[in-house]
């Protein structure tokens, strides 16, 4: 076992690998990594000294997705990005349980960009969903492979055969894995025949749904995983950016370096000239050191020329908003009954409401950074976290002004992601940088500075209306929601088209599409234009639900209190699975029933309605189905709250959620997944928010913008529901109940109604004495 080991880690010949240690080298066939195989990501786990396996002898590929070595260890292809939910983990799993191989023998690759991969990209709670179907044919194909060489070996038919933890028996003899693969396989299968594979029955999975070793744990808490601020190029040299006044249209008309000049280390000023548009108006830093580049930036002065943003506010974009509501700008998204007009006129009675959110900033723990440099082979390199490297790929391409085949993108671990580094624009100027003076650049960029270039949460404006008849029943519902568009600005070919033709971001409006029976409902989503030509607009964990569901669960509350009805039935009685609300397979199997039993399931698990509370502390109640109609994740949170009466400072004590998200794959990844979720939907709610002014956010470090700390966590209790279902994302869903349930615990509470995220003490205080 011993020389096993050591082979499968090159332990005999490679220094033990450390990220002070993790250097980058550029050689002719591509790039080192201080590992034994230049094809291996800088972010890949390992056994157990931080180098990653490489096969024993000839290798069987049944797909893609993995192979199987002489010895029978299967290492399984990844191309989502790590950011600390242990994906990996969770996609080998699926595939090994298929495939019928012991958890030990199990390693994983987080590989490089290549087009073979199809869509690279990690975000939108997408990745186990995404994977579930591929990674269990692909099992499912290497286990009949297998069969069916032994079957052959043998001379039996295949029926007969079994397989488990990585052999084949007919129950009186039996092979590995390993052997078989050492004796040769060439087994292919058709997309036809993948497609008719039988898959194991869900009552004999026996790694889904348990506890199990992440694969990456080690490295991560050894301090060998790779981020890429420990990325290192021999012949590297340091960027640092001065970003310009506004996010577009400046243009950079002098640079004066000369009170640089004697500081040791200083190499130059670039100034960037990007034909994608990514980085107009950028002057990048150059210095053999960090320290030399970040102090030069202090002494050099730029001259530029703002562009057309230069002066718009937080509140100039929310009167724009204002104005696009009160227009006809927008999409009208598929609903049962989009023309909600006979509704209205015929309605007995109405009520609406407007809802609003604040920008939002990421802020994640590792500020954004890439090395970049051309090989010598002529390709760019590329190394960074990144989330969806199929979205950035193009537009290095576009920058560069090469073919996109000539650029490789390496992976690694993010230290934060939440969408961020869903956008990969931080990577153009270090390519450009490093285009224009010919050597490997390291741009780094410091906490200001991302938090001045990130790709934030646009405020939001939100108009809701019901109508009711003269039995108080809802006949009719509109939601009407502008911001700015990030899949408009970066992916529009994302974009579906509503019922009047007009493409929509769903990253902006799913949410406000929701499984409630109301009658005619219309739902218009309106672009921004103001806030696109500002800043750049971003996805966000949770993206739209995360202030949609506010607005909707909000909403609901007081149209329940509107009418008289209690809010927990009234919910319930029109969340009936009917119509275009019934729901389909695979995603949506039950469609309403579901969402409704997950909101049953939190009011008795919270004790809503019927649990003795304090003068002043109550609970709150909303829910939602996560991220979008084609892959719900049932999702319903309880709050538990007391309100300060003399400054209305809100002091959450208790959550409680029940999710509903099909088979659940990894316990405690998802578990992790759906706290973490939680606690950012509390600290969306009450803590985090910016504003603009002149063009930028005001608010560039954590001394202004305080998001949820540690002496503010409340109690959490979370409930999954069993299920055979398809599994669905777990990443965002339990975001986006949050906020609602407080607004609803605060109304209550006090009787008083906010409507604006975050919600303040003072905003509060205001509510109550209003």
């Amino acid at each position: 076992m011993a020389n096993l080991i050591s082979r499968l880690t090159g332990a005999e010949t490679q220094p033990q690998m450390t990220r002070r240690g993790f250097l980058v080298s550029m050689t002719a066939v591509g790039v080192a990594f201080g590992f034994p195989q230049a094809s291996n990501a800088a972010m890949n786990p390992a056994v157990p000294d931080g180098t990653p396996v490489t096969p024993n002898g000839d290798t069987f590929e049944p797909s893609m997705w993995y192979w199987i070595d002489a010895d029978g260890q299967v290492n399984v292809n990844i191309i989502r990005a790590e950011m600390g939910q242990h994906v990996g983990t969770a996609i080998a799993r699926i595939l090994a349980d298929e495939l019928e191989v012991a958890w030990e023998n199990v390693h994983i690759t987080h590989v490089d960009t290549a087009e073979k991969w199809g869509l690279m990209v990690t975000g939108g709670s997408w990745s186990i969903w995404q994977s579930w179907p591929v990674y269990r044919q692909a099992g499912a194909a290497g286990r009949t492979a297998l069969i069916e060489a032994a079957a052959a070996k043998w001379g039996v038919d295949a029926s007969g055969l079994t397989a488990r933890d990585g052999a084949v028996t007919d129950g009186t003899q039996t092979i590995s894995y390993g052997d078989l693969v050492a004796e040769g396989l060439d087994r292919s299968f058709t997309e036809e025949e993948l497609a008719a594979l039988p898959l194991k029955p869900h009552a004999d999975l026996r790694l889904v749904g348990q506890d199990v070793h992440p694969l990456d744990l080690d490295t991560k808490t050894t301090g060998q995983a790779i981020y890429g601020l420990d990325a290192k190029v021999d012949g590297m040299v340091y960027g640092v950016p001065m970003l310009p006044p506004t996010r577009y249209g400046s243009k950079v008309n002098a640079v004066d370096d000369s009170g640089a000049k004697d500081i040791k280390g200083y190499l130059e000023t670039v100034v960037i000239e990007d034909p994608s548009g990514t980085v107009p108006g950028w002057v990048v830093v150059l210095g053999k050191t960090l320290h030399a580049a970040r102090t030069a930036t202090y002494e050099i002065s730029v001259d530029w020329t703002s562009g057309e943003t230069a002066n718009v506010s937080e509140e100039d974009i929310q009167a724009r908003s204002r104005e696009l509501i009160q227009g006809e700008e927008g999409s009208i998204l598929h609903t049962e009954q989009p023309d909600t007009t006979a509704a209205f006129d015929a309605a007995a009675d109405m009520f609406e409401a407007e809802y609003t959110t604040q920008s939002v900033l990421h802020f994640q723990m590792e500020p954004v950074n890439a090395t970049v440099f051309q090989n010598a082979d002529g390709v760019w390199e590329t190394h960074a976290g990144n989330q969806w490297q199929s979205l950035i790929l193009p537009t290095l391409a576009a920058a560069l002004e090469v073919p996109a085949d000539k650029i490789v993108m390496r992976s690694y671990m993010l230290g934060g992601g939440f969408g961020r580094r869903l956008n990969g624009d931080y990577i153009v100027p270090a390519a450009l940088a490093s285009k224009a003076v010919g050597k490997p650049v390291k741009l780094v960029f410091s906490r200001e500075e991302d938090a001045q270039f990130d790709s934030i949460r646009s405020p939001s404006v939100q108009k809701l209306r019901m109508a009711f008849d003269d039995a108080k029943s809802v006949t009719g519902m509109e939601h009407h929601a502008a911001a700015g568009w990030p899949t408009q600005v970066m992916a529009p070919g994302f974009m579906p088209k509503g019922v009047n033709e007009e493409p929509y971001d769903p990253f902006a409006i799913d949410g406000a599409d929701h499984w409630y029976t109301v009658g005619a409902h219309q739902v218009r989503a309106i672009s921004n234009d103001l806030a696109n030509a500002t800043f750049r607009p971003g996805w966000l964990r949770s993206v739209g639900p995360g202030w949609t569901n506010f607005a909707v669960e909000s909403f609901m509350d007081e149209a329940a209190h509107k009418v008289g009805a209690d809010p927990l039935q009234f919910r319930l009685d029109h969340l009936k699975a009917e119509g275009i609300n019934a729901g389909s397979a695979p995603n949506a199997v039950g469609g309403a029933s579901r969402q409704a039993a997950v909101l049953q399931r939190v009011a008795e698990m919270s004790g809503y309605g019927s649990a003795e509370l304090p003068e002043g502390t109550a609970i709150g109640i909303a829910t939602t189905y996560g991220q979008s109609r084609s892959m719900p994740t049932w999702t319903a949170a309880a709050v538990k709250l007391a309100v300060d009466p003399e400054t209305g400072a809100v002091d959450v004590q208790k959550m409680w959620l029940a999710f509903d998200c099909g088979t659940v794959v990894d316990p405690d990844g998802a578990r992790a997944q759906c706290e973490g979720a939680a606690l950012w939907g509390l600290s969306l709610a009450l803590h985090e928010g910016t504003r603009i002014e002149n063009g930028n956010v005001i608010d560039l470090n954590l001394g202004a913008y305080t998001p949820l700390r540690l002496a503010d966590v409340p109690e959490l209790e979370i409930d999954f529901v069993e299920s055979t279902e398809v599994p669905v994302g777990l990443g965002e869903p339990g975001t986006t109940v949050i906020a609602p349930a407080i607004a609803n615990a605060i109304f209550n509470a006090t009787g008083a109604r906010v409507r604006h995220l975050p919600i303040t003490g003072d905003a509060v205080l205001a509510a109550m004495k209003s």
